[in-house]
C-alpha cells in the first residue's frame, strides 16, 4: 500500500487537512480537491487507487446531488476507481444510494479514526485487486493472436546453422538482451519464439512488436498504453505491449525501421524498466528481456544518423547473425522437403517426390526472398503440380534463375496485369534490399498489402 495514491475531495479545508494528516503514513501520496471540477482533473491525470467523496458542496446543500453527480463523471473516467463517500451523520440513505451507483463503501461525519483507516485499508486493496485483474485481461487480449507461422521449426543443418543453434543454446537460459540480424524471410522471428522457448521465462507471454508497422502518431500508446480519455479515441484504458510483456519476453521486430526521433522513448523506458501510458503521471515497472531483430546491416546499425548507439549497446548483448538462404543451399533440401509435407498436408494432396535435376535447380536459384520465399514456392508447387512428381515449372523461381522456355515476354509488350504487378514488386523489393517498409512505401502499400503480393507471386 506504500505506493498506492489517496484524493481527498471536500470543500472543507479543515477536513483536507485532518484527513491528510491521518492517512499520510498509509499513502504514498494523498491529493486534495475543494470542488469536482479540480476532482476530476486529479482523476484523469493521477487515476488515484482510493477516493475519499464528500456528497455536497453548495452552501447548505443536504441532497448529496452534486456527489451523485461527481461520483458518476469520476466512474466515467475510470470505471475501476474505488470511491469511499463521506456523508454528515445521518446521512445513510444518501449513502446507500451512492453505493447502489458505484461507490465501494462510506464513511460518516465526523469519522473514527480507526474506522476511517480500517476502510481505506480495504478499499487500497480492492483496487489492488481490480488494477491486476484488468491488467491480466488486456495482456491476454493483447497476446491473444498467434503470429503467422509461429508453429514453424528453425530449420536447417548446416554450419551456418549449427551456428546460429549454438548461440540460442548459449543465450536462451540468461536474462540477457538478444539483436538477430538477418534478411527479410531468413526467419528472425523464429530465432526469437526459440530463444524464449528456452529460456527461463518460457512460461510466461512473449508479446511481438512490428516496429515497422507502428504508426508514429500511434508510437506511445502502441508501446507504453493509454488512459482513458488520453486522446479523442482513448475510450478506456489500455495497457501497451511492454507492459503487457511484463514477466515474459518482448520481441522487437523491425527495430531498424524506428524512427530517430522515437528510438530515445524506448531506450528510455528500457533503462528505467518503467513506462508511463499517455494520459497518466503514474509511472509502471515492468520486467521484460528483449528480442529485437533487423533487417539492417551491421554498417547500417553503427551509423549515428540511422540509430542510436546507446540504444544499439543497450540492445546488442548477444548478437545473432542468420544467414540468408543463398549461403546455406545446403539446407534447401531440409526445408523444402518440410514445407512441401506440410502444405500436401493442409490441402489433401499425395505426396509427390522431386526429381534429382529439379532440386539441384532449385538449390542454384538465389532465392532473394529467403524461406520466406521458398516456403511460398512449397505452397504453389503443391497447390498447381499436376504430374506424378513435381517439375522446375511448378516453382517460381527468381527471374535471373528461371529456365529460358518460363521467360515471360519483354517488359514493353507484354501487357499481362498480373506479371507487370509481379515485376513491379520485385523491382521495389530488390531496390530496397528486400526492405518491406521502404518497399511498400515506394509501391503505396501498406506492408500487410506488399506481403500479401510476395505471397501471390512466390517473392
Amino acid at each position: 500500500m506504500g505506493d498506492a495514491t489517496a484524493l481527498i475531495v471536500d470543500d472543507d479545508p479543515d477536513i483536507l487537512l485532518a484527513g491528510r494528516m491521518l492517512l499520510r503514513g498509509t499513502f504514498r501520496e494523498i491529493l486534495t480537491a475543494q470542488e469536482p471540477a479540480a476532482a476530476l482533473d486529479q482523476v484523469r491525470r493521477q487515476r488515484p487507487d482510493v477516493i475519499l467523496l464528500d456528497m455536497n458542496f453548495s452552501r447548505g446543500a443536504t441532497s448529496g446531488d452534486e456527489g451523485f453527480r461527481l461520483l458518476g463523471d469520476i466512474l466515467g473516467i475510470d470505471p475501476e476507481a474505488v470511491v469511499i463517500v463521506i456523508t454528515a451523520h445521518g446521512g445513510i440513505q444518501i449513502a446507500i444510494e451512492a453505493i447502489k451507483r458505484g461507490a465501494t463503501d462510506f464513511v460518516s461525519k465526523p469519522w473514527a479514526n480507526e474506522r476511517m483507516l480500517a476502510t481505506v485499508k480495504t478499499a487500497a486493496a480492492l483496487r489492488a485487486t481490480r488494477r491486476e485483474a484488468s491488467v491480466e485481461k488486456q495482456r491476454v487480449q493483447a497476446v491473444a493472436t498467434p503470429v503467422a507461422g509461429s508453429e514453424t521449426p528453425l530449420l536447417g543443418r548446416s554450419a551456418a546453422m549449427r551456428r546460429v543453434h549454438s548461440l540460442i543454446e548459449r543465450a536462451a537460459p540468461t536474462d540477457a538482451n538478444v539483436l538477430i540480424l538477418g534478411e527479410n524471410g531468413t526467419g528472425k522471428e523464429l530465432v526469437a519464439r526459440e530463444i524464449h522457448r528456452r529460456s527461463r521465462r518460457a512460461d510466461r507471454v512473449m508479446v511481438s512488436v512490428d516496429l515497422g508497422a507502428v504508426a508514429e502518431s500511434l508510437f506511445d500508446s502502441e508501446l507504453f498504453g493509454h488512459v482513458k480519455g488520453a486522446f479523442t479515441d482513448a475510450k478506456g484504458d489500455r495497457i501497451g505491449r511492454l507492459q503487457a510483456a511484463d514477466g515474459g519476453t518482448l520481441f522487437l521486430d523491425e527495430i531498424g525501421n524506428l524512427p530517430l526521433h522515437l528510438q530515445p522513448k524506448l531506450l528510455t523506458a528500457l533503462e528505467q524498466r518503467k513506462v508511463t501510458p499517455v494520459g497518466s503521471n503514474r509511472a509502471v515497472p515492468i520486467d521484460v528481456r528483449v528480442v529485437s531483430a533487423t533487417n539492417l546491416a551491421p554498417g547500417q546499425l553503427g551509423d549515428e544518423s540511422v540509430f542510436r548507439q546507446d540504444l544499439l549497446f543497450r540492445l546488442n548483448t548477444v548478437e545473432i547473425l542468420l544467414p540468408p538462404l543463398r549461403e546455406r543451399r545446403e539446407d534447401i533440401p531440409d526445408v523444402l522437403d518440410h514445407y512441401l509435407q506440410l502444405y500436401a498436408r493442409k490441402y489433401g494432396k499425395e505426396p509427390k517426390s522431386v526429381p534429382p535435376d529439379v532440386l539441384r535447380q532449385l538449390q542454384d536459384d538465389d532465392w532473394p526472398g529467403n524461406v520466406r520465399a521458398l516456403r511460398h514456392a512449397a505452397e504453389r508447387a503443391v497447390i498447381l503440380s499436376g504430374g506424378d512428381a513435381y517439375s522446375i515449372e511448378d516453382f517460381p523461381l527468381s527471374t535471373a534463375k528461371r529456365p529460358a522456355r518460363l521467360e515471360i515476354a519483354p517488359a514493353d509488350d507484354d501487357l499481362n496485369l498480373d506479371r507487370i504487378e509481379r515485376r513491379t514488386v520485385e523491382r521495389a523489393l530488390k531496390k530496397h534490399g528486400w526492405n518491406i517498409s521502404l518497399a511498400a512505401t515506394e509501391l503505396g502499400l501498406t506492408r500487410a498489402s506488399l506481403y500479401r503480393r510476395m505471397e501471390k507471386y512466390g517473392l
